[in-house]
This record gives C-alpha cells, structure tokens and sequence, in this order.
C-alpha cells in the first residue's frame, strides 16, 4: 500500500506570529518555524500502519517555500520513506482552491491509496483541504477522526458528533484527516536522522504538475486589505452601588452581547 502524508511547515505556536502588513502573509522571519504538530500525527498514523504491514510506503507530500527543506527532512527523520516538495515562487499567499489543486496533482501523479491530513493547520485553520483534495481526485472521504483503523480494502473510524461519536468507513483510495485524539508522533532518533539524509526527495513545480496559478485559469480568493491586531483595551469596570446590575445589563446591551 502507498500512503501519501500531507506534512506543513507553520510558524512556531509557542512564538511570535506576526503578519506582513505589505503581502498579508505570515512572516515566516517573525520567529521559529516547525512542522505542524498535527501533520506529525497523521504521519505517526501512517507509520504505525506500516510497522505492521509489509511493503507500505510511506511518502511525506508539502507545498511550501523552497527554506522549508528542514522540516520535511524531519518528515523523513520521523520515518517515511520518501518526500515531495512542490515549490514555486507563484505559490506565495496560495488560497485553498489553489493549494487543493496543487496537492491533487501532486498525489494524482504517484496514484496512492490513502491519503492522510491533519484536520487543520495551525496558521491558517482552514480546515477545508482534506475534502477539496478527495473532490479533485474521486476518492472516498472520512474528516476529522479521533480513531483510525486501516485495512487493506478501507478505512474505519471514529468521528465526534453533537449526539456522540460516529463510527464511519471508507473503501481505498481515500482521503482522511485526523484531529489531536490521536497520539504524537515518534521522535526521530539518531539513525533516522542521518537516514533521512539520503532518502529521496523530490521537488516539483507548477509546470511539472501542470497547474496554473493564474487567476484567470480559475476563480481564487483575493486578500484585499489586511492589518494589525488592535492592542488590547482596558475593560469597563463597574463599582456596586446598588446599580451595578443595571449597569451591566446596559454593558451588554450597548456591545450587542445580549
């Protein structure tokens, strides 16, 4: 079986996070930068299948900067097998249309059997890319699992509901994303990080994939304006005079909060 991982670099959540007010995208020279700790999961996922399954692959897939080679090199630290690095300078602020698009030509290419995602990301919390993957490329979909079982003919597992938890199955090949219920991945250990050094990596570009990103070849979202996080205000405090229901009550009131 061959799984593909999708696996994302994103500024460090324990850092600064800022945006450039020039581009609206993340400054990625505002702090550390590390793989997603949800992407490591669905690759512990992946990999824990292949412990005990013979001839699994295991491949890491990324759309990002040409500077994110580390991280995906920890990917393969981690243990897949090998990686695909998809780096263009057109990608730069890709929207989800685009990314999704990107992504499926990417895995259209090597013709997996399951894919595996984080629910989503710590930058951008999208959340949608997971489902507009499984669209592009015919596959059977299950979002956002707490519990996974991967067999040979499918995949079985656990969704969180309003009433409970749903129990959902998919036939190969599919798409599936997984939240933080399931376990952290294995850190790399020595071996695997000089082994990582000489697993293959492959770097693509739009071309060798054949997408466009021009906004005329498809409708994409369009960042029109972006600004800083307005510093925090003092709050109201209201002193008890016998009032001070009332005055809270006009609180909410005037802030639409009732």
């Amino acid at each position: 079986m061959k799984i593909f991982v999708l696996v994302k670099e994103v500024p460090d959540t324990y850092g600064d996070r800022k945006l450039n007010l020039e581009t609206g995208l993340a400054d990625r020279g505002a702090g550390d930068v590390v793989l997603d700790e949800i992407t490591e999961r669905a690759l512990e996922v992946a990999l824990s299948f292949a412990d005990k399954n013979d001839g699994t692959e295991v491949v890491a897939l990324s759309m990002a900067p040409e500077s994110s080679t580390a991280s995906i090199r920890r990917a393969l630290a981690i243990g897949a097998a090998s990686a695909v690095h998809v780096v263009d300078a057109e990608l730069a602020g890709a929207d989800l249309g685009l990314t999704a698009e990107v992504l499926a030509a990417a895995i259209r290419r090597a013709e997996p059997d399951l894919v595996i995602t984080g629910n989503l990301s710590t930058d951008g919390s999208g959340g949608m890319i997971p489902a507009m993957l499984a669209e592009h490329l015919g596959f059977a979909q299950a979002t956002a699992l707490s519990a996974v079982e991967i067999t040979a003919d499918g995949v079985t597992g656990t969704r969180a509901a309003d009433d409970g938890n749903q129990s959902v199955t998919v036939p190969l090949p599919a798409v599936i994303s997984i939240t933080e219920a399931l376990p952290d991945a294995r850190f790399p250990n020595f071996k695997g990080i000089m082994a990582a050094k000489k697993k293959p990596l492959e770097v693509l570009s739009l071309a060798d994939l054949g997408v466009s990103a021009d906004p005329a070849a498809a409708p994409r979202t369009i960042m029109t304006t972006v600004s800083e996080k307005p510093p925090r205000a003092a709050g109201v405090k209201i002193t008890d005079e016998g009032d001070a229901g009332a005055q809270l009550v006009d609180f909410l009131v005037q802030n639409r909060l009732v």
